[in-house]
């Protein structure tokens, strides 16, 4: 009964705040060096495309994509003369290493431009290879997020990764090989298949385990109304009445070897300190969004770059950031978009959000305070709340919605 009031309020409540029509003319705030921003890198090239992804990606064709590479350094120095710095850059798609030269060339100019301290980058299990790990390693890559999913071979084959990627035995022996080469490796992994089961879960986990990698980011199967079809077709249909089942699983499994990093991201206590997750919202307050189809927020104004990639390069050839749309959001928005972010973390520190807000929050949060707390998701102590253990499934649910709207909204925008 909780856990479906969740769903309705969060859906409907970040539904709204994803809607841009009757906007004004898109726009970025203006740039200041401020601390803790992230540059997140949007390459959209993948070899085949999976079902289940929402992103903006095409099917890859090699001059294209060398041309799109280009554009992105551009706009990455449109960025600079605006004013702005980042701390950390994180390239996601797509495939970022679908042309490993052309990252390598990305990355450095995004060093040579702003004060970068973290770089991680997302690939796929047919990249590991000795030369990209080189290559990775040199351009000043700390964390790798290897895209696996499942490593049971009848699952690869449903998602059309199989023949791509190869199977669950070929993908682990990969991952060992690249294992302490990176401050942190991650294993990217999704669950609640339809036709996944308690003991295919357990296999994946225990591979995890014996391996040991750094990091593992566990999401819940995520569809958006574009996608449903293809997905159901090649998956079979979402069941929701499992996903929480499987979630408190994963959880047992994992812990205490691993920590929570968010409420679906677990690190080994033992792995270097690397503050960028996959939901690098998390750890930064503002990201900006660079390459077709990316999202970014600044200053609490939320905006997408055109989803069309030819239009992407020609408008950045033209000297304009290639914004589709934007949205200011107001104060309560703000406050709550922190809240959603800092709890999925597992902490909201009361006096940083004081501090932020220049003054009292409370006004804007307490009905959502207190509905989390009476549901036992919440504590609170020394000025902050925490997310208990029970809370987290619940904060599972809110980002599995935030992100589904996020896609809808990638969807809109396609059209």
């Amino acid at each position: 009964m909780i856990n479906t009031w969740i769903t309705r309020i969060a859906r409907r409540e970040i539904s709204q705040s994803m809607t841009f029509a009757g906007q004004d003319k898109p726009a970025i705030p203006p740039g200041d060096s401020k601390e803790s921003r992230l540059l997140y890198l949007h390459i959209p090239f993948c070899e085949r495309l999976c079902p289940y992804c929402s992103f903006n990606r095409v099917t890859f064709e090699e001059p294209l994509a060398r041309v799109y590479f280009a554009a992105l350094r551009k706009e990455i120095r449109l960025y600079r003369e605006a004013g702005y710095d980042f701390n950390g850059i994180y390239a996601g798609g797509g495939t970022p290493t679908i042309l490993i030269d052309e990252l390598e060339a990305t990355l450095a100019q995004a060093r040579t431009f702003f004060n970068i301290r973290e770089v991680s980058v997302e690939t796929n299990p047919n990249h590991l290879t000795d030369e990209n790990i080189r290559i990775l390693k040199r351009a000043g890559v700390n964390r790798l997020s290897v895209g696996i999913q499942s490593f049971d071979d009848g699952l690869l084959q449903s998602m059309d990764r199989y023949e791509k990627y190869g199977g669950g035995r070929e993908i682990a022996a990969r991952m060992k090989r690249t294992l302490g080469y990176f401050d942190t490796l991650n294993a990217d992994m999704i669950f609640n298949f339809s036709s996944q089961t308690s003991e295919s879960l357990d296999r994946d986990i225990d591979i995890l385990k014996e391996m040991a990698v750094d990091q593992v980011t566990y999401y819940p199967l995520m569809v958006s109304d574009a996608t449903r079809e293809k997905v159901e077709k090649a998956l079979g249909r979402v069941n929701g009445l499992q996903e929480e089942r499987f979630y408190r699983r994963i959880v047992k499994r994992l812990l205490p070897d691993y920590r929570f990093s968010s409420s679906w991201c677990f690190s080994r206590r033992t792995s270097a300190p690397a503050s960028i997750i996959d939901e690098y919202v998390v750890d930064y307050d503002d990201y900006a969004g660079l390459g077709s189809g990316s999202i970014g927020y600044l200053k609490g104004t939320c905006y997408a770059n055109t989803f069309n990639i030819k239009e992407y390069i020609d408008r950045v050839e033209r000297g304009d950031i290639p914004l589709m749309a934007s949205r200011n959001f107001g104060r309560k928005e703000r406050i709550h978009y922190d809240f959603l972010m800092k709890l999925f973390g597992g902490r909201l520190d009361l006096p940083w959000l004081r501090k932020k807000y220049e003054g009292n929050v409370f006004r804007h949060l307490w009905y959502v305070i207190l509905a989390f707390r009476l549901a036992g998701g919440l504590r609170y102590w020394d000025d902050q709340f925490f997310v208990t253990d029970r809370g987290r499934y619940y904060w599972v649910i809110m980002m599995r919605e935030f992100f589904t709207a996020v896609n809808n909204f990638r969807d809109f925008c396609r059209t």
